[in-house]
């Protein structure tokens, strides 16, 4: 009987010992308590807002838990100082440029501490460094900027709803151009027409650069008269020339207008009867006076022509008109050699 006694009194242990076993397993399972025994730095970071942080809240890197956080504390005027505990183990890969931000685990969960960035060049952290932050925003001032956008977008959306309402009424460029037939028509030949400008222009652009292109052709007019100066200072002279006969043109032309008056002067004075020239022309006596006297001087000549025609062959004078006529002759010969040598040359 006392033998039974003692083995129902072992199983009774055996079974608490089991239970408080599976007790403690359950605490360090529940409350995570297992990282106790893990060894961890301690780093820091300073916040102006920490946004409803509290200790022992998680801190994550790269989407995995390394620690917590260990104590918040005021630091100078309002700023805010917070210390964590991340593993050991984590301390190879967060540098010392590396940043910590605030952010909610989910849409409306707890706050939690996430360390991100960092370069391969910078030293691993050591106990005691404290890290630069990224300031984040907010839930309150997210929900505020929500708010203030659904005030914008219903301000927006009565406005394009007034707009509408008198586009389907007619009213407006817009309501017209839609509602109104004949405008649209107009519309549809402004457009045609502005596409065929469009297409000339396009031509005119086209042989524009077609120009541009035979004028920087060498060897072509256009490109000479451009590039040879030689040529240029030609076409210069020529302008010059075609400004001086220009000048004598008109020179001319005043002369003209000037013996044309004189003509007309004249004409005026042939109409006189009692000018010379009007009495020649209507005067018959006089003209026939005139007629005569022409023909005495007719007759006077010729009596001089044979008068000088006696003299050359009269023996006193004959050899003076011999000599004479030598001289011219050897002058005459001597003239044709210097033509033929010049053409020779």
């Amino acid at each position: 009987m006392k033998s039974d006694s003692n083995k129902r009194a072992v199983f009774v242990g055996l079974f608490i010992a089991l239970g408080l076993i599976f007790l403690l397993a359950g605490i360090l399972a529940i409350g995570n308590l297992k990282s106790t025994f893990v060894s961890k730095i301690h780093i820091s970071a300073i916040f102006e807002d920490v946004n409803g942080l509290q200790s022992g809240n998680n801190v994550w890197y790269s989407g995995v838990k390394i620690g917590t956080v260990h104590e918040l504390g005021f630091y100078g005027k309002s700023q805010v100082r917070v210390d964590v505990k991340i593993d050991e183990k984590a301390q190879q890969y967060i540098r010392k440029d590396s940043k910590m931000k605030i952010s909610t685990d989910g849409l409306i969960g707890n706050k939690i501490i996430i360390i991100y960035g960092g370069t391969p060049a910078s030293p691993p952290v050591e106990e005691g460094d404290t890290l630069g932050i990224e300031i984040m925003a907010s839930t309150e001032e997210m929900m505020n900027t929500l708010r203030a956008n659904n005030e914008n977008l219903l301000a927006i959306t009565t406005d394009f709803k007034a707009i509408s309402k008198k586009i389907a009424g007619g009213e407006g460029t817009v309501g017209k151009l839609l509602n109104d037939e004949t405008l649209y028509n107009s519309l549809g030949t402004t457009l045609a027409s502005l596409q065929r400008s469009s297409a000339h222009a396009e031509k005119l652009t086209a042989s524009i650069a077609d120009y541009g292109v035979k004028l920087n052709q060498k060897g072509a007019l256009a490109n000479d008269l451009v590039t040879d100066t030689i040529i240029f200072k030609d076409v210069q002279a020529s302008v010059k020339q075609l400004k001086k006969l220009t000048i004598t043109a008109a020179e001319a032309t005043d002369n003209l207008k000037t013996a044309s008056s004189n003509v007309s002067i004249a004409t005026s004075k042939l109409d006189n009867k009692s000018s010379p020239l009007g009495v020649l022309l209507y005067d018959e006596a006089s003209a026939a006076h005139l007629k005569a006297t022409l023909k005495n001087l007719e007759g006077g000549s010729q009596k001089l022509d044979e008068d000088l025609r006696a003299v050359q062959d009269n023996f006193l004078l004959r050899r003076y008109f011999k000599k004479k006529k030598k001289a011219e002759a050897a002058d005459e010969k001597l003239e044709n050699t210097e033509k033929v040598d010049t053409i020779q040359k």
